[in-house]
């Protein structure tokens, strides 16, 4: 019995295989191309965990400043949580020839453009496709030499580079050990041979600082010399990404809103704030894409620990550590002017050490902070000496900045408003205080917060 069952069994198997195969073949001739991973990963049924050492397609943040970690037809949303799909976010890119996965992808910057400004750009092959708000743009995929003239086909990775950092609005493409700077006004492309970086098989611009992910690996790099400075390779678990075991700083954790004590805050005349606290500096206006902690002495080179003040007069940033004043030009990189640093009662009319000092938008006056007392220099004087003496109802402060919301007076995790130094000088009785927060200072408040996930450890 067991063979005749057998033998019908197979009978009809024939029987469907013969009758289908015409039907079967048109199926496979109208689908979709699948494009796969060109070192056969794709994995979209595997469980993948970056923690164990991953070397990404591509890396890429968004217009609302959530990173993107791409691996095969996967990817990571921030740094921390786990894998999913990409085409789960991204719909259309399993739409579009069912991708296993993009060779390269970065954010445009490109403020003259609205048109293309934040939108996100996918490579894959010899296409281009442009996404924004997790859509992709009508007329889209496009040849990459229709959209970007110049720039090789199959890359490895690509990342942004705006005006200020590079010399104008510019991507820099990267496929093997060639670098391609495209002007993204112009059109035009340089090639460069940056022979001293790896290879990069994705890149990342994150708060100013641009990073060429190789392995599971990264180094940092100068985005106009290709420079390399520090030590490095590191590893990526140790820095983007959350992970038992990893962490640098010998497990350094995000500094608690009730730690932080700043020594200074000030915004220069390109809009850059910052906040000083150590031997560390903070950008306080980038919070889109996170915030970090970085050593003052990376911007500032000259600087060696922490500061005492710091305020921005036209294109010039004044640092006083001690009794000396450094004058860095901020249109420049934040090059220090020849001949300083020079003292500070040479430079200002003031004896160092100073408590705070702070300068109001479109003043020329600058504030200075010494014990309870506050010191007024005129900065088109000549020469410079203080002009005005003030108490203030304050026995000692740690930081002072002003800005169109009037004068902001630090001391330890808060802070108090006052609407210029006048008031501040005169004023009798404290305002209530506010507490440092953790959407502008990127610490916590003792448990993981909203914006947890876009805060790197602190180093």
């Amino acid at each position: 019995m067991a063979v005749v069952f057998l033998s019908l069994y197979v009978c009809l198997a024939l029987a469907l295989s013969n009758a289908a195969p015409a039907h079967h073949d048109a199926m496979i001739k109208d689908a979709p191309e699948r494009h796969s991973d060109p070192k056969g990963e794709d994995h979209h049924d595997a469980k993948l965990d970056r923690c164990k050492g991953i070397e990404f397609d591509a890396i890429t943040p968004d217009e609302k400043g959530n990173t993107f970690f791409f691996k095969g037809d996967h990817l990571w949303k921030g740094f921390s949580g786990s894998a999913e799909i990409s085409s789960s976010i991204f719909k259309e890119l399993d739409d579009y020839h069912h991708l296993g996965h993009v060779d390269a992808a970065f954010r445009m910057h490109h403020q003259d453009d609205a048109n293309v400004h934040d939108h996100i750009y996918f490579f894959l092959g010899d296409k281009v496709f442009s996404f924004y708000n997790y859509t992709l743009e009508n007329g889209y995929p496009v040849e990459i030499q229709q959209e970007f003239p110049g720039i090789p086909s199959h890359l490895d990775a690509a990342v942004e580079c705006p005006k200020g950092e590079c010399i104008t609005d510019s991507v820099l493409f990267f496929k093997g050990n060639e670098t391609y700077s495209f002007d993204i006004k112009t059109k035009t492309v340089k090639k460069k041979m940056w022979t001293h970086l790896p290879n990069c098989t994705s890149a990342f611009r994150w708060l100013e600082h641009y990073y060429c992910f190789h392995g599971y690996n990264f180094t940092r790099f100068h985005p106009v010399s290709g420079e390399v400075t520090g030590t490095y390779p590191k590893d990526v678990r140790n820095y983007f990404m959350r992970c038992k075991g990893f962490g640098h700083g010998g497990g350094a954790r995000r500094l608690r809103c009730s730690e932080v004590k700043l020594n200074a805050v000030t915004t220069d005349d390109k809009g850059r704030s910052y906040a000083f606290h150590d031997a560390m500096y903070l950008r306080l206006d980038t919070h889109r894409d996170g915030s970090h902690h970085f050593p003052i002495s990376r911007l500032w080179k000259e600087i060696s620990g922490g500061v005492d003040a710091v305020f921005s007069y036209g294109d010039n940033m004044y640092i006083i550590q001690d009794d000396q004043v450094y004058i860095y030009k901020s249109a420049a990189h934040y090059t220090l002017i020849e001949g300083y640093p020079k003292p500070l009662k040479e430079e200002l009319g003031i004896s160092g050490p100073v408590d705070a000092a702070f300068l109001c938008p479109k003043q020329h006056t600058v504030q200075f902070v010494q014990g309870q007392k506050m010191y007024e220099v005129d900065l088109v004087a000549t020469p410079r000496v203080v002009k005005k003496e003030r108490p203030i109802p304050f026995p000692k402060i740690d930081a002072a900045f002003c800005d169109t919301d009037g004068v902001k007076v630090f001391i330890g995790p808060e802070y108090y408003s006052y609407e210029t130094p006048m008031i501040t000088a005169l004023s009798k009785i404290r305002p209530e205080p506010h507490k440092i927060s953790p959407e502008k200072f990127g610490c916590e408040l003792g448990k993981a917060t909203a914006s947890d996930d876009k805060v790197i450890f602190i180093s």
